[in-house]
């Protein structure tokens, strides 16, 4: 002790007092370390207290408190630590002599016992906040708010999307990350990659979908989705309002057969049967949201082979195997399970379902379908051109309707844009377009990509384009008029002939009534079968 305290201290020749070293922290980069690690403390204890009391519900306010601030902290300490060092570098460099090779603890020290009681008591509540900071950022991060409102412009269409769907109650992680800490690891990897896009303006418009790297069904759907389930026949009533003056309701009641199942647990088949646990169908796609289907390969439960394709995809096997290929899975189908970009017909058509539109307000749907379907630069250029268009076409095409229901208007005005703002994102250019649904084909090819008639084995065998085989008409109704179709088949109001010769989607665009090339006007006043008797010529 004797040795120390001659070794750090020094007499005074003129006034005989001890001269003691200067702290190793009286430094610049010190004492900018310490001036931000102060103001970080401060504010991490503010903001959890904040925290707490649960004042605050801003989405950003987990991500300062429990990310940022705590950053700046652990920055401000590593600054305090780095001058301390290049300070003690220089003074040994200067005087070696004062400056011991290692700090010597002495414990009978009373000074030296209290700094290391106060340095371990510090370190302590510093590593217990670290922890706890740590643990909530990681929670944080793993929360549908971070997800969807951390960067707000760019993931505004899948968070407000995601809200109406089905699984609004199933956390975005549950599908997007995975579990385990090889999942984390790479999803924050890939976000650290979409930051920099963000912070840069280079990213997609619209979010490139369908996602290659998403995972697998099996650790997805299949958590809460039974695959070996069979489901039967499910009825579903399919409601379509007309652009006519009543915006009438035409319906048609289904059997779908859902199917399933496998052979150990019951039966198989139905729309299902493509995820047979013994079923194994695979295919290439020539695009990039694997709309295109050239070529499919179905191997059954014996082992057995067999590869169809379409007569113009000529490439050979060797070509193949270099092509893109995939193995279906539930998302193949089901394109859309969380984040579903409803068209303007579909989203006006349950908006009537639901009464939120008036049906006696006449021409309604035609006029909400056109407001939602038209190009807009913002939304809230969208949201005016709406009101407007709206409220003008009653003012001048049916005044009485206006002064009689002007409520139900304003009303139906309001409804439009919830509409637009819910499946309608103009600055990411994303909408029912942008994110295909492969759930049936109406507005999409969905299963007409392989059952079109047109995927062909060597043996010359088709991949079926029955649609019994999926669904049942059980009856129709249009324009008032009741009917049974026969044999179950779904008969088109407009008399077209076989109906598994067309692809609904060529015609049923989503966002109004088909327009004829030869601009008819409003072809509901005719017959297609008038003019088209199937002679080459009208």
């Amino acid at each position: 002790m004797k040795e120390e305290n001659e070794r750090r201290e020094s007499e005074n020749p003129e006034d005989g007092k001890a001269v003691v070293m200067p702290s190793l922290l009286r430094n610049y980069i010190s004492f900018v370390g310490i001036a931000i690690a102060a103001a970080s403390s401060t504010s991490f204890v503010l903001l959890f207290m904040i925290e707490l009391t649960g004042e605050s519900d801003n989405p950003y306010t987990d991500l300062v408190t429990f990310i940022f601030v705590p950053s700046v902290l652990v920055f401000g300490l590593f600054l305090v630590v780095l001058g301390a060092l290049i300070e003690r570098r220089r003074r040994r460099n200067k005087a070696p002599e004062d400056i011991a090779p290692f700090p010597i603890i002495d414990l009978n020290d009373p000074k030296r016992r209290r700094t290391l009681i106060a340095f371990g008591c510090l370190s302590f509540a510093f590593l217990f906040l670290s922890a706890f900071g740590s643990y909530r950022a990681f929670e944080y991060t793993e929360s549908v708010v971070f997800c969807g409102q951390a960067c707000h412009t760019v993931m505004e269409p899948e968070f407000v999307s995601y809200q109406a769907s089905p699984h609004a109650s199933i956390a975005c992680v549950e599908c997007h990350v995975g579990s385990g800490a090889d999942a984390y690891v790479q999803a924050k990897l890939s976000g650290m990659r979409q930051l920099y896009g963000v912070m840069t303006g280079h990213y997609n418009r619209p979010i490139q979908t369908p996602i290659h790297n998403l995972r697998s069904a099996t650790e997805t759907c299949q958590k809460c989705h039974w695959s070996e389930k069979y489901h039967g026949d499910v009825l579903k009533i399919f409601n379509h309002y007309a652009y006519d003056e009543a915006n009438t309701l035409n319906q048609t009641r289904m059997l779908l057969k859902v199917g399933g199942g496998n052979a150990a647990g019951g039966p198989v088949g139905g729309i299902h049967w493509h995820m047979n646990l013994s079923n194994d169908v695979e295919f290439v796609y020539s695009d990039e949201r694997r709309q295109v289907i050239p070529w499919v390969r179905f191997t059954d439960a014996t082992g057995k082979v067999t590869e169809y394709r379409t007569a113009d995809f000529t490439a050979s096997q060797a070509e193949i195997d270099k092509m893109p290929q995939r193995k279906m899975d539930c998302v193949d189908c089901h394109s859309r399970p969380a984040h579903d970009y409803l068209s303007p017909a579909r989203a006006v058509d349950v908006a009537f379902d639901a009464g939120k539109l008036d049906q006696s307000i006449p021409f309604l749907k035609a006029r909400a379908v056109d407001a939602l379907a038209k190009e807009y630069e913002t939304k809230d250029e969208a949201l005016a051109a709406i009101a407007r268009d709206i409220n003008q076409y009653y003012q001048t095409t049916h005044p009485d309707v206006f002064a009689s229901k002007g409520a139900a208007v304003a009303a139906a005005v309001s409804e439009v844009q919830r509409l637009y703002q819910t499946y309608f994102f103009p600055e990411m250019k994303t909408d029912w377009r942008a994110h295909i649904n492969n759930i049936g084909h109406f507005n999409a090819q969905g299963c007409f990509r392989c059952h079109d008639g047109q995927h062909f084995s060597k043996e010359g065998k088709p991949i079926r384009n029955d649609c019994a085989v999926c669904h049942t008409t059980l009856s129709q109704t249009y324009a008032g008029s009741t009917f049974v179709p026969e044999n179950g088949v779904f008969r088109h109001p407009v008399e077209l002939g076989t109906m598994n010769t067309y692809q609904c989607a060529a015609c049923h665009k989503g966002d109004k009534a088909f327009v004829h090339p030869l601009n008819l006007g409003d072809i509901s006043r005719f017959q297609c079968a008038e003019c088209h008797k199937g002679n080459p010529g009208y």
